[in-house]
């Protein structure tokens, strides 16, 4: 019976440990973490060019040529049909697109590690007016903005072409009034509206 109370005992005490090493770790890591988009005030100096010489063709077959979103600010999104954190943003590019169309930045998305085919009635059911382009199994899409670790990956590129911004996954939310949709949005507004 003693025995079985010590080894209790030790079990609670290395989960309490091991619970405390995490909570360290999470606050270590946003410690030492790159400054949050509202923390910046444009885009970082040593911020790298994208390489916009893609061409790409799009859900209904016409060729898109990256290069010709230059001079706008870009939001190009990295996704999947499958990918579930893909659809919760989906709703904040959509309205992102619109918000933004007539007054100097874009968004584009490109298909990833999934059947391009899926990608037409996918964007017609959401909604999604924005152009979708197919990079499925495109090593120079890979090689210009990969690897891809997970999805999503965006990336926000200032109008002379340098990556101002970098999301693997949804962005970081700390402090947020609305939905996670709202949220999201919010984070890639603030990041646009810096560059406009």
């Amino acid at each position: 019976m003693r025995r079985r109370n010590r080894l209790a005992a030790a079990f609670v005490i290395g989960v309490a440990l091991i619970a405390a090493a995490g909570v360290l770790g999470v606050r270590a890591f946003r410690a030492s973490r790159a400054p949050r988009a509202a923390e910046v005030a444009a885009c970082p100096a040593n911020a790298r060019k994208a390489n916009l010489d893609l061409d790409m063709k799009d859900t209904n077959g016409r060729v898109v040529h990256l290069a010709d979103y230059s001079g706008k600010v870009l939001l190009l999104d990295f996704w999947a049909t499958w990918c579930v954190p893909c659809q919760v943003e989906l709703p904040g590019f959509v309205d992102i697109a619109a918000k933004y169309k007539d007054r100097g930045a874009a968004v584009v998305g490109v298909v990833v590690l999934d059947e391009f085919k899926n990608a037409k009635p996918y964007a017609e059911a959401h909604g999604m007016t924005y152009p979708i382009l197919d990079g499925v199994d495109r090593q120079d899409v890979e090689k210009a903005f990969g690897p891809m670790m997970g999805l999503p990956t965006s990336f926000v590129i200032s109008r002379d072409g340098r990556i101002c911004a970098a999301h693997l996954g949804v962005p970081d939310i700390e402090h947020s009034t609305g939905t996670l949709e709202q949220s999201i949005e919010h984070v890639f507004t603030s990041e646009i509206d810096r560059l406009l």
